[in-house]
């Protein structure tokens, strides 16, 4: 096993610079998981990693070792790709083993591993079969299947789990996640899923436009969000966001837009301080909103105007209209309201954040 460090990493095509100065440390044994919009520049990466794109500038290590001119055979990596890759003429053992023979491993040796890989996948009885007798869960598990018989110090995702249904994709998540602790490998994992990434991840790297944003265990970012785009990514639905102004009275702080009227937290007073008389972007989580009771001061409070009511089972997500804005609330399954119902809303002082406008910093 090893750790895998990335020094001043950049990736040029020509003149889009598609990966920008990444610094990074996967730890040994770490599970790290790339997360970000599609052209973010986290497959890229990984790409690099396993030496499958040239870098443009900087250092990869794997280990000990700089590996920027070794070849993907020998780096010591496994990658799953997205669409499986399977040889579809060979048995499913022998997509498994297909590495190893190319490696000239003994027949006992060959079997052996199978065999074991087989059997922590639960899918001793498809060896035999070729991949178009199986689903697509199945096929995964093929692939998974050949990159823990190679005993690799890393393993590579490349989005394993879009090709699959939903109910599908959270079985697999969990599966990939016990599997992760069996082996103890070292693991890079790409996504566009912000789910996927929370579950899975012991830490997570949020991407953008090739930068990285910020990273940190899955509960750091949706607690400490470093922006506003890390805000607005993280956490499903997304965060709520208004423009207001920040206000002075009586020695306390408020923010205020049309329709919107909250007292600052005491926590956030003295950051906010500087930029009274100019405006913020404040981010409220739709779970940290909820139908105001007789208990929630005032200063906490502000009306709303139901736009779309969407009951989830668990949750109703009520879409409204809050002055010229929209925003989001998650509210108890059991609450009983109907389209362009008036309701007062109370957000958690504790639980709001502001960002800088212009540079979309977290203040």
């Amino acid at each position: 096993m090893a750790q895998v460090v990335l020094k001043e990493i950049n990736k040029f095509y020509e003149s889009v610079h598609a990966v920008k100065d990444v610094n990074l440390t996967i730890r040994d044994k770490e599970f790290m998981v790339f997360v970000g919009p599609s052209g973010c520049g986290k497959t890229t990466t990984l790409r690099m990693v396993a030496g499958l794109e040239a870098i443009s500038s900087g250092n990869i290590l794997i280990g000990e070792q700089i590996v920027n001119d070794l070849p993907p055979m020998d780096r010591d990596i496994a990658m799953v790709f997205q669409n499986y890759a399977l040889y579809p003429h060979m048995s499913v053992f022998d997509n498994m083993a297909f590495g190893l023979k190319m490696r000239k491993f003994a027949k006992a040796e060959i079997k052996q591993r199978v065999q074991k890989a087989a059997d922590i996948l639960g899918i001793e009885q498809l060896l035999g079969r070729k991949p178009r007798q199986l689903s697509g869960g199945q096929r995964q598990r093929v692939a998974l299947g050949r990159a823990i018989v190679r005993h690799p110090q890393v393993f590579l995702f490349d989005e394993p789990l879009s090709n699959l249904d939903a109910k599908l994709r959270v079985q697999m998540r969990v599966e990939l996640k016990k599997l992760h602790e069996r082996l103890g490998t070292t693991a890079i994992y790409v996504t566009h899923d912000q789910v996927e990434a929370m579950t899975l991840g012991d830490r997570v790297v949020v991407m953008k436009d090739g930068w990285v944003q910020q990273v940190g265990q899955p509960l750091e970012l949706y607690n400490a969000p470093a922006n506003k785009f890390v805000a607005g990514f993280i956490g499903s639905p997304a965060m709520n966001f208004a423009v207001v102004e920040v206000k002075e009275s009586a020695g306390e702080l408020w923010v205020e837009s049309s329709g919107l009227r909250i007292k600052v937290p005491d926590r956030n007073a003295a950051g906010l301080g500087p930029h009274a008389g100019r405006q913020v972007t404040v981010g409220i989580r739709p779970e940290d909103l909820r139908i105001a009771g007789s208990e929630d001061p005032a200063v906490n409070c502000f009306d709303a105007v139901v736009e779309v009511v969407e009951q989830l089972g668990s949750e109703i997500l009520l879409d409204v209209s809050v002055g010229p804005g929209t925003m989001v609330a998650a509210v108890e399954p059991t609450l009983k309201t109907r389209l362009h119902e008036k309701l007062r809303l109370a957000a958690d002082p504790d639980r709001m954040h502001f960002f800088d406008i212009e540079s979309e910093i977290a203040i």
